[in-house]
Order: C-alpha cells, then structure tokens, then sequence
C-alpha cells in the first residue's frame, strides 16, 4: 500500500521530522509528496537549535533572515555561512550532518597572556578571516592563551572537541622543536588531562596540524563530552613557557568547539 495515501501529509511531516537533516534530504527525492513534506518548515524547524533566533539576533547578521528563508535554506545558510555574535568575540554554525551547534570565540574573545602588550601580541586583519580581527604573535616567552565558553550553550549529550585555528607569517620561530601543551577542562575541576602539540613540526615529522581548506590550519586541542550543560565554564587552554626560546610568528584566527566526528 502506498504510504503516501493512507498517511497524511503532517503525519509524514511529523516522521520525518524525528529523523536527522541527512534522512530528510534523502526522503526527499523519493516522491513529490515526500519532498513536500521533507522541505517543510515544520520539519527544518525542528532540526534547528530551540534557540535559533536568540542567536541571530544576537549577531550582527541581518535578523530578516527569520523571516527571508525558508527554515531549510536557513539551516544550510547557518551551516555554509558561520554568523558572528556577542560583539564579535564568537561565531556561530551548524553542523550540517546532526544540526548541533558549532562555535569560535576570535581573537578578541581569548584570554591571551601579554596580549594588550603590542610588543608581545597586536590585532590585525586577513580577509580570510572571519573575524574583523586576528592576533598576531610578535614575540613571547610565556605563551598561555584560552578560550572560555559556557557548556549551557552547547548542543546537549554530544562529544565535542576543541581545534586551535591558526597560521604561521613566512618568519616564524620557537613552535618547531618546542611543543604547547593543551587542555580542555571544566573551570575549578582541570583534569590534569594534557596533550603535547608540536604547530610547526620539521619535515621528518609527524604532523597534526590539518589544512581546514578556507586558508588555515587547525590542530585538535582535546575533547568534551557536554552531557546536560550544567557543568559550567569549559576551558579550552594553550600553554609553553621558555625562558631561553622566544616564540613568533603565529596567528591565531580563534579557537574552535564542534562536534567530534566519530
């Protein structure tokens, strides 16, 4: 029996929206029916964060797009198109397979050691960043930069990891032989958990950094498994310090959290 005549079409609808955003993309080319109900904003609404327009009115992105879009062409917008928010220190995406909620906090979000001292570290532009501004590492000793976000934004029972999002100037120095050390913590309760990442590694190697394709490079920093997002104030830390090897050359466009790929 065809399903499509013995369901309604807000019964289909209301199936398909218990489904994932891949399943609905799928089902949609099985037949007309099942493409209406698959593209329906009743569907793509539900694949969207509950707080979706708190957060696009919470950037500096035009709100009309609420209203403008389809709630299809808007998830796919907020997967393709990151949005920046609070005042520019964070963007926002989503995940394209799963829909869960993808952040940076920017260069003028981090907590960077020396970082207001335009001898250590200065603010500048690239266009391929996505932030009006990116920090430029003139020189330090003592390297210790954060990024720190409340796990109560973050998309809930989903294993998140944490990526520095960075690039190199052609004089670089102090970050090939000598590797950071990164952490991924609640506030108040570090695990002590720390890996050794080496951001410039000789060609002989192992290299851990990956090219992201959009004109930087990006090195995991840790994992998080947000359960209920009660836990508080996540740290997503960068620390070396050398009292012998100064360290320049780096640009940091943002530290990034999104969902691990299993």
């Amino acid at each position: 029996m065809d399903i499509t005549i013995a369901l309604p079409a807000e019964c289909i609808s209301n199936i398909i929206s218990l489904t994932t955003p891949r399943d609905a993309c799928r089902l949609s080319v099985v037949s007309p029916v099942f493409k209406s109900a698959a593209d329906s904003d009743y569907v793509w609404e539900n694949f969207l964060p509950s707080d979706y327009k708190q957060i696009i009115s919470n950037s500096v992105s035009d709100s009309s797009l609420i209203t403008s879009l389809s709630k299809k062409d808007l998830y796919f917008h907020l997967c393709r198109n990151p949005i920046i928010i609070n005042n520019g220190t964070m963007s926002f995406a989503l995940e394209p397979e799963s829909g869960k909620k993808c952040y940076m906090v920017g260069a003028k979000g981090l907590s960077i050691a020396w970082g207001d001292e335009p001898n250590h570290w200065i603010l500048t532009s690239l266009p391929e960043s996505r932030f009006p501004e990116v920090a430029e590492l003139k020189y330090v000793w003592w390297f210790d930069v954060k990024a720190m976000i409340e796990t109560k934004v973050l998309s809930l029972r989903t294993n998140y990891a944490s990526y520095l999002v960075f690039k190199f100037v052609e004089s670089k120095y102090g970050f090939e032989r000598r590797p950071v050390e990164s952490g991924v913590y609640i506030e108040g309760c570090d695990n002590g958990l720390r890996r050794r990442l080496l951001l410039d590694p000789s060609r002989n190697m192992a290299r851990l950094s990956q090219d992201r394709g959009d004109g930087w490079m990006e090195i995991e920093m840790g994992e998080f498994f947000n359960e209920n997002g009660d836990d508080g104030m996540l740290v997503c830390s960068l620390f070396e310090f050398d009292g012998f090897i100064t360290k320049h050359g780096l640009i940091i466009q943002g530290i990034e959290l999104r969902p691990k790929s299993v």
